[in-house]
């Protein structure tokens, strides 16, 4: 009945579509199996995607060839650039999508991916001989061979929910958990745990009284995520949000189930994630504050339904209610169904290689929260990057590893492995050392050419990609070369309460000027005006980050340079760390827990110090 398959994706979330897409984009005979064809590419908590760090990794697996920035694109209902008022390395796009296109989007692409197949069924076991995975059992009994198999179960293995006293066994609410796949990988000597995460209240948002918030719109200007001249939305045509807040009656009333909570019970033996806790956690962590917000997000474009962001909970059903119309706004309010929390397993990255392919067991990949991870835009890349490299294992090729400096998605799996995680990851700007050069305004410039390398990027990417290059180029090289004097900038500069000039300066030191932009010098000038044209908003404003910012950026790239000599300094794969007496107990439990491969990776293992690593490179050296 089945073919043997290059690569076998198991789940169609965000991992698992953008594994499926990739592998079958690179030329992969690739199936997507899922327990439900009617939840390809959910969205199980929030209708949006990006953020902080979040959006810049959107933008990444765009430039890559990815089709999450497509899909989002195409579906939004409102964008806005998180933090214009910092600096660009700060600027995160995000978007409120509708639930329901999203989902049938991406299962549109999908279906027009040449070489993918699906199939409707549970997977809870793998075809395993001689310490490679030879692919999947499904629970209807089939055996179906692949070359690689690409796991994204995300919260659906050995799922449990919870809603107050009650809980009960899923991955999702309304449908069913996966079994069987821990327990096989667990007796093949993988290492598990358990993580929760969690969701709020689904709400009519015709019971709301939205004159009691604050209205929340989306910006004037939709850039998008993608990086291809798509359809998008205008900004007259959004969908507001709108702000509400807790009080202390409303945090009052939530205490009074605290002790039917889950999670103060003891039921929930699994970490929730530290930077989205629930609503109970808050106000039992931050019992000084008075009120927190809340952000009242429409689904879509032709729903009532209503996601409360911040409002996560799975406490019982009516302390839920009770809670909320005490909520200014909320007096009448109705729940679609309550918020709750779900606990399920996953597996502790170290063991993984850079590829995401399992050290236990080859041809077996990870990605998304099994991995540990939380997040949409998180799952997403890591099923990319598993996608290619499932792609690569197949075709006997070297697997694609993004270095720290190159992307965010480099960051994330360098930190999942090397650092590990017992709580779920999120990405944040902060985590990013290079976050200067990781911008979300050049993913294309960083990252295209080597999607269209592995053939995944498109022709026509690729030369979008270096048209806007040699732009940019020509407009730092013309703000270089031209030299303006006062008479024709000193009536800009006054309008944009800058100081006038006194004598003549190029256009390179000028655009330096707080609060002057490229765009505003090439205004002024009819000749730059008539030659730069035809150069996109994004092109201008590229080349004005880059003289901005090019002391910075410059010093990063120096930091890039010299961590580049420890990255190259490889440890030999059976190296033992046991001989090196120098190094203490821990040092060395960590070193061969994770066997990092290179000097640079072994300096950001959490409790191996400089000394350790000197020690490293002088006994290597011997």
């Amino acid at each position: 009945m089945f073919p043997r398959y290059d690569v076998i994706v198991v789940g169609a979330g965000h991992a698992g579509c953008e594994a499926a897409a990739a592998a079958a984009n690179m030329g992969s005979k690739t199936l997507l199996v899922t327990m439900n064809m009617q939840t390809i590419a959910q969205m199980s908590c929030n209708p949006a995607m990006g953020g902080i760090a979040k959006g810049q990794i959107v933008r990444e697996i765009d430039a890559l060839g990815g089709y999450s920035g497509i899909v989002t694109d195409t579906t939004m209902i409102q964008f806005r650039m998180l933090n214009r008022s910092k600096g660009p390395a700060m600027w995160s796009p995000r978007a409120q999508s509708d639930r329901m296109l999203f989902s049938m989007k991406w299962r549109e692409l999908l279906e027009n991916t040449p070489n993918l197949d699906f199939y409707q069924d549970m997977v809870h076991g793998l075809l395993v001989k001689e310490g490679r995975v030879r692919g999947v059992i499904t629970g209807m009994g089939n055996e179906i061979e692949a070359g690689a198999v690409v796991l994204t179960n995300g919260t659906f293995l050995n799922g449990v929910i919870h809603v107050g006293e009650k809980n009960f066994g899923g991955g999702r609410m309304a449908e069913r958990s996966a079994i069987g796949i821990t327990e096989q990988l667990v007796s093949l000597g993988f290492e598990s745990d358990r993580l929760k995460t969690g969701t709020p209240p689904r709400i009519d948002g015709r019971s709301l009284d939205y004159s009691k918030m604050e209205e929340q719109k989306g910006d004037e200007e939709i850039t998008g995520f993608s990086y291809m001249p798509l359809k998008r939305i205008t900004a007259t045509e959004q969908r507001s949000c709108w702000i509400a807040y807790t009080n202390e009656t409303v945090h009052d009333t939530l205490k009074t189930g605290f002790d039917r909570s889950p999670m103060f019970a003891g039921r929930i033996e699994g970490t929730g994630p530290r930077y989205c806790p629930s609503i109970e956690d808050k106000i039992n962590r931050f019992s000084d504050r008075e009120r927190h917000q809340l952000f009242v997000e429409p689904e879509g474009w032709n729903t009532v339904e209503i996601y409360l962001n911040g409002f996560s909970t799975s406490l019982p059903e009516d302390v839920q209610y009770q809670a909320l119309i005490k909520i200014p706004g909320f007096e009448n309010v109705r729940m679609f169904r309550p918020g709750y929390a779900i606990e399920y397993d996953y597996f502790p990255p170290h063991q993984l290689h850079y590829s995401l392919e399992t050290k236990q067991l080859e041809g077996l990949f990870f990605a998304g929260q099994i991995n540990g991870t939380t997040g949409y835009e998180e799952a997403a890349c890591q099923g990319l990057m598993a996608g290619i490299n499932a792609h690569n294992k197949v075709k006997e090729r070297e697997p694609l590893v993004l270095k720290r400096s190159e992307a965010y998605i480099g960051v994330l799996i360098d930190d999942l492995i090397t650092k590990g995680t017992d709580e779920p990851y999120r990405m944040f700007t902060s985590r990013a050392e290079y976050r200067t050069l990781l911008r979300q305004d050049n993913a294309d410039l960083r990252l295209t050419e080597t999607g269209y390398q592995l053939g995944l990027a498109k022709e026509d990417r690729y030369a979008r990609m270096v048209q806007k290059k040699e732009h940019v180029e020509s407009i730092i090289k013309k703000f270089n070369e031209t030299s303006v004097d006062p008479e024709t900038m000193n009536a800009l500069f006054e309008s944009l309460g800058s100081a006038p000039m006194q004598q003549k300066q190029k256009l390179a030191q000028l655009v330096l000027r707080p609060g002057v932009s490229a765009h505003d010098l090439i205004g002024c000038s009819d000749s730059l005006k008539t030659i730069f044209s035809s150069y996109t908003t994004d092109e201008i404003e590229q080349a004005d980050i880059q003289m901005k910012y090019a002391v910075y950026i410059d010093k990063e790239k120096e930091m890039v340079q010299r961590m580049a000599q420890m990255e190259e300094l490889e440890i030999p794969t059976a190296f033992d760390f046991d001989r090196v007496q120098a190094i203490g107990t821990e040092a060395k439990e960590k070193l061969k827990r994770i066997r990092p491969r290179t000097l640079g990776q072994a300096s950001r293992i959490s409790g191996i110090n400089p000394s350790d690593v000197q020690i490293l490179m002088v006994y290597m050296g011997r």
